[in-house]
């Protein structure tokens, strides 16, 4: 049988993941940006071939951004949007107009850039690393689509973190809190510090709400730079907020004026928040405020009514309902459990959770355990895993041996849990649901053995 186009360039994909996830990743991380800055001078400089936004925080940068670039593309702006990690294909992190680029254009792009990868690993003693080649392959498809302009979201930090060679004219900072410890530092204010580094001379910096141990540090550095400052709470934020049939109704202070009737198809406090940082930046994008007023409310609640992030809060079966949440740190979990109790009605919860080695597993057990009637503690599939049996002897002494049950695989992990939530009397089975949490990848993977919804953008 004669091999199609799509399955060619499926195969060559899956060569080049090989290639480049064999490298040193993501949770190994050199904190410099200087040979991804030699491998964007090599190329040309593609990022500097189209406007920016460029995103920081501990918690929201990826919803936020999948907003932003809702939103410019509801003007009529052609986007390009970087976010990382993925929850089931490598290509969902390079989006163009809301969709995530094809096998080819992937393949194609990293077959022009391995010559000049391999220029730099022979003179650097330390090789390219996984996301320093995905970056350089996400600026340079979008200086070859053309789009007019890229939302891009950190990896990890700010100033040293491989996104940083851009310039752009808008810093978007979610909120802050504790992760990543051994690469950004221990206190709020170390952290801070690092990520006000995508605050450039003369941008807009949009600051969501922060710990007052973050806030002086990302003025200080606007200010150091000459750059301008919106803040929520008080040039823009939520002004109200109801729970709706799937999601939240919003009256929203902007930049340049009050948006009202503006519906979020997504769950939870923290949700609004990120669709005031959204909306913010923009405004800022398009010199809304002042003089010129707001944005054209029929748009942005166009675009707000379209929003979708996957692996966020996400019911993705029922009969029990089946919720993914991707949050893996304290602060990220806190607010997952708050909109798990404001939007759904559960009688009875049963958690599964994997959670990474360097994440802070006790912290998150212990916040679950009030929440959860029972836990099913398993792993994902990267050796960066806490394993099971190791997260099982966490958990044991929180929740007590009879409320724990431990299933190293996935699948069998998400089995259980379904049995369990089922193993309820009759009366309360139509309010038992299981929550996957802990981990963004283990997340990915759980959506993938469940059959993720197949709606357009979803995988973006």
């Amino acid at each position: 049988m004669a091999v199609t186009e799509k399955q060619k360039y499926a195969q060559e994909l899956r060569e080049v993941e090989q290639a480049i996830f064999g490298r040193r990743g993501e949770g190994h991380v050199n904190p410099t940006n200087e040979r991804m800055q030699a491998l964007v001078d090599v190329l040309g400089d593609p990022q500097r071939a189209y406007r920016s936004i460029h995103l920081t925080g501990t918690n929201g940068k990826t919803t936020t951004a999948r907003m932003i670039d809702q939103l410019l593309r509801g003007f009529g702006i052609r986007t390009g949007r970087y976010t990382s990690p993925h929850l089931e294909r490598v290509t969902e992190r390079i989006v163009i107009d809301g969709e995530p680029v094809s096998d080819r254009t992937f393949v194609e792009a990293y077959r022009e850039l391995e010559p000049y990868v391999e220029l730099l690993d022979a003179r650097s003693d330390t090789p390219l690393s996984f996301f320093e080649i995905v970056t350089a392959l996400a600026y340079s498809i979008f200086a070859d689509a053309p789009v007019d302009v890229a939302v891009v979201e950190v990896g990890m930090g700010g100033t040293w973190d491989n996104t940083n060679v851009i310039d752009a004219e808008i810093a978007v900072v979610t909120p802050i809190g504790i992760d990543h410890t051994q690469y950004l530092g221990n206190t709020v204010e170390q952290i801070a510090s690092e990520k006000a580094g995508i605050i450039k001379p003369d941008s807009v910096a949009i600051l969501a709400a922060q710990p007052n141990e973050a806030a002086p540090v990302l003025v200080q550095r606007a200010v150091e730079v000459d750059a301008t400052v919106a803040r929520e709470g008080m040039e823009f934020g939520v002004l109200e907020r109801e729970i709706a049939v799937g999601g939240q109704l919003l009256r929203l202070q902007g930049l340049g004026g009050v948006y009202d009737e503006v519906f979020l198809p997504l769950f939870g406090a923290h949700q609004a928040q990120n669709a005031s940082v959204a909306l913010a930046a923009v405004e800022a994008f398009f010199g809304a405020g002042g003089q010129t007023g707001a944005l054209d409310i029929e748009v942005v609640r166009e675009a707000f009514a379209q929003v979708r992030s996957p692996g966020r809060l996400e019911a993705i079966r029922s009969a029990p309902t089946i919720l993914l949440d991707a949050a893996h740190n304290p602060a990220g979990l806190t607010a997952t459990l708050a909109a798990v109790g404001e939007s759904f009605d559960f009688r009875r919860l049963v958690g599964v959770l994997a959670v990474m080695a360097d994440k802070d597993a006790t912290s998150i057990v212990e916040l679950l355990e009030p929440a959860v009637d029972e836990i099913v503690v398993t792993e994902a599939s990267s050796t960066r895993s806490l394993p099971a049996d190791d997260l099982a002897a966490i958990a044991v002494p929180v929740f007590g041996a009879d409320r724990v049950t431990v299933e190293p695989r996935l699948d069998d992990a998400l089995e259980a849990a379904v049995r369990l939530a089922e193993d309820t009397p009759d009366e309360i089975v139509s309010g038992a649901g299981v929550l996957v949490t802990g981990s963004v990848l283990a997340v990915g993977e759980a959506r993938t053995l469940l059959g993720g919804p197949a709606r357009p953008g979803d995988t973006a």
